[in-house]
């Protein structure tokens, strides 16, 4: 008796990227790396187990990530409590200082890959996603603040994206941000008959956040909060101008936003969105913002250091939206065969082209030519090579045109070509 098994199905607000979403996701990567690259940065890679306890002192013990989203865990082997990373600089800063990775000279670093939330799934946010992590370790003065925005801003004009705006703000320093924290708590008190439970939780813990309440019932008193910019000192104040003078000086727009906050503790000075009304709620596609006390709080000496998150969803939506990248072909040739003489010869050649760097697929499975010619126009490729009885016999392929660039109304649209030529030829005809 055959026993039946339920059909299972991936986790909740975990999602399979399939091969013809995949291709997508490597062109806008590789437009990543390359734009990365020409500005010096450099991949380093991470692993997405981390204690929790590094979380839990970088992050901060009262924040939503901590609290309520990360996905932690009890080793049952060692006993050792681990968490999946649910962003990437508390690691990344981690391991520059356990490799002593400043010693003899600042870093731009970036990592791309998945991280974890247990948050409620909806458009634009999963709780496995991916991100573009960016960071620039041992640059304390404002011009790399900048660099890092002019930079963004390039990215997108790359992309061609439109409709994404900037907004920045400035934390300060610790000493100023205590100041505004007793402020803030002492205004929030007088407003407690019309605090919602989450803000009433946050008042002592991590009043900041208060501000950035999503209850439209509490926006008026949020907006007439003491602001943190009226607690700048002289310096804060001067790094903050001089980012916007360097943006000014790249024609960069971008809005000041007070009430621009962090859920993550260890942001201090620059902090900025990017963002767009073409994603709904969730309109951030980038934020970023310095964090020179981070290094301290996990054990190294003062560092300064600031970055960048990006959402591969969310961008790749973007990106979607506005059809900007093409679909990707799965091969430039595709070999059809009679029989198992016409399959064998096409395996020889198919090597070959491979060898000359094109990519190549050779139809597996028994199927009718006239099937095979379908597979062939579905795969993309720009030729189809047909090995029939006729062309074992000449020692002659059948290059058949499916689609430009290779066809156009100046050549066949079916050549014969010998076996000996077929690389040339097709490398003349297709190019890189």
């Amino acid at each position: 008796m055959t026993q039946s098994f339920k059909k299972l199905r991936g986790l909740t607000g975990m999602h399979d990227v399939l091969p013809d979403q995949s291709a997508q996701w490597e062109q806008l990567e590789e437009i990543v790396r390359d734009w990365l690259a020409s500005y010096g940065y450099r991949n380093m890679r991470t692993p997405i187990l981390e204690h929790t306890q590094l979380f839990a002192r970088g992050i901060g013990e009262v924040t939503d990530i901590v609290e309520k989203e990360m996905y932690s865990f009890t080793d049952s082997l060692n006993g050792d409590k681990l968490t999946m990373r649910p962003e990437f600089t508390a690691g990344i800063v981690r391991s520059a200082i356990e490799h002593n990775l400043l010693y003899e000279r600042p870093q731009r670093i970036y990592s791309i890959g998945p991280v974890f939330r247990h948050e409620r799934p909806q458009r634009g946010r999963y709780r496995q996603f991916h991100q573009i992590d960016v960071e620039a370790l041992g640059f304390p003065g404002p011009d790399v603040d900048a660099e890092m925005i002019v930079m963004l801003d390039r990215l997108w004009q790359r992309l061609g994206l439109t409709d994404v705006r900037l907004e920045i703000n400035s934390l300060g320093q610790s000493h100023e941000r205590a100041a505004h924290r007793e402020a803030l708590i002492a205004y929030l008190e007088q407003h407690q008959d019309i605090l919602d439970d989450d803000a009433k939780r946050r008042m002592y813990t991590n009043p900041l956040r208060v501000l950035d309440t999503k209850n439209p019932d509490l926006q008026e008193m949020a907006d007439a909060a003491p602001r943190l910019f009226e607690f700048l000192g002289e310096e804060s104040l001067a790094h903050y101008e001089g980012v916007c003078q360097r943006l000014d000086a790249m024609d960069i727009e971008y809005t000041l936003n007070p009430r621009m906050v962090r859920g993550l503790d260890y942001y201090n000075l620059t902090v900025f969105e990017w963002i767009t009304d073409r994603l709904g709620a969730q309109g951030t596609v980038c934020g970023g913002g310095r964090y020179d006390g981070l290094f301290e709080l996990l054990g190294g000496k003062s560092t300064p250091g600031i970055g960048f998150a990006i959402g591969m969803e969310r961008l790749l939506e973007l990106v979607q939206q506005q059809d900007i990248l093409p679909n990707t072909a799965e091969c430039d040739i595709y070999m059809v065969y009679q029989n198992d003489a016409g399959q064998q010869q096409a395996m020889v050649l198919a090597e070959q082209l491979r060898d000359a760097g094109l990519r190549v697929v050779v139809h597996a499975g028994p199927k009718s030519m006239r099937a095979q010619f379908r597979r062939a126009d579905n795969s993309g490729a720009l030729a189809a090579i047909i090995l029939g009885q006729s062309e074992l016999e000449t020692q002659q392929a059948s290059v058949k045109w499916l689609r430009a660039p290779a066809l156009n109304d100046e050549q066949p649209q079916q050549e014969q070509v010998d076996f000996a030529q077929c690389v040339q030829f097709l490398k003349s005809r297709i190019g890189d």
